[in-house]
């Protein structure tokens, strides 16, 4: 069973871990960057809020990123991770072992959708989850919220800022007195009612969305809070990272987790990053990750001398 050395192995090829990779790269480190090729913003037309690359397909921006990371002798290495030695050795599905002296996480988060037909067909098209990314793509125009987490009536809150026709759909939850109150007082309808489908028109376009009682409210897109879960499960376990209680990496400012020569950044620490928070968090993350080397390269050469 082969097995290569670096410095530096990054599990999880996204705007976090290769953005990692170019501080590594250009540091003369030697970097692999492990990635499953399953991005979560995949089913996105378009990624927002990134100065600079606002409104670029997250598909460009992964090849831009990986032409720029493989510049500075960056191998990028395609397929899943199924484990880590403490140590560390990298176990690749393909049987390949990789050897390093530092890792860093960046394997983002899953959304778990509700099961409801046309949820994950819609996903990142029209039923969406972030205002701040999809927001002024839909703005002004009648939109929904999907009441399937307990967050969802502050989302809703949220959502309001890019429309006035809003209306919050209670599906199988309850929405209690002074949520309602709240909602109705920035002119956000309540629609109660099971929700058992999207309805798409001749155009492949959301156009509504179907109750269990037969009514049909027109929208034109539909936010949702999905819950979120680290990917991929049990890597941060196996590790012995300490996690918060929604299972994310918990991490100082440097991205250092509890496990010592192990970070993390991006959504696997927080959900809620964006492309560019996240990889800002991974920039920051890599400067202390090549400090830290800096540091044992010494020890190293004064046990020599």
């Amino acid at each position: 069973m082969e097995q290569h050395s670096y410095d530096v192995v990054i599990v999880g090829g996204g705007a976090a871990g290769l953005s990692a990779a170019l501080v590594l790269g250009r540091a003369r480190r030697r970097v692999a960057v492990v990635d499953a090729g399953a991005p979560r913003n995949a089913p996105a037309a378009h990624m927002q809020g990134f100065l600079s690359r606002d409104g670029m397909p997250p598909a460009d921006f992964l090849e831009v990123a990986r032409e720029e990371v493989t510049g500075y002798g960056v191998e990028i290495i395609h397929g899943a991770v199924t484990r880590i030695e403490p140590g560390f050795v990298v176990h690749h599905a393909s049987g390949e072992r990789l050897a390093a002296r530092r890792i860093l996480l960046t394997t983002g988060v899953s959304d778990d959708l509700p099961a409801i037909p046309g949820v994950r067909e819609r996903w990142g098209r029209d039923l969406l989850h972030c205002p701040y990314c999809h927001g002024w793509e839909v703005r002004d125009q009648p939109l929904g919220v999907l009441g399937t987490h307990p967050g969802a009536v502050v989302h809703a809150q949220l959502i309001r800022q890019w429309s006035d026709d809003v209306v919050f759909f209670a599906h199988t939850g309850d929405v209690s007195g002074p949520e309602r109150a709240q909602l109705e007082a920035r002119g956000i309808r309540v629609i109660d009612g099971e929700v058992v489908g999207l309805v798409v028109d001749d155009d492949d376009d959301l156009a509504g969305v179907e109750l269990a009682d037969g009514r049909v409210i027109a929208r034109a897109a539909v936010f949702i809070r999905p819950r979120n879960v680290p990917h991929p499960d049990g890597l941060l376990d196996g590790l012995g990272v300490d996690v918060d209680a929604g299972g994310f990496a918990v991490v100082d400012r440097d991205g250092n987790t509890s496990t010592s020569g192990v970070w993390a950044a991006g959504n696997v620490v927080d959900p809620r990053a964006s492309v560019v928070a996240a990889a800002g968090a991974a920039a920051t993350a890599a400067m202390a990750i090549n400090a830290d080397l800096v540091q044992d390269d010494l020890q190293r050469a004064l046990r020599t001398a």
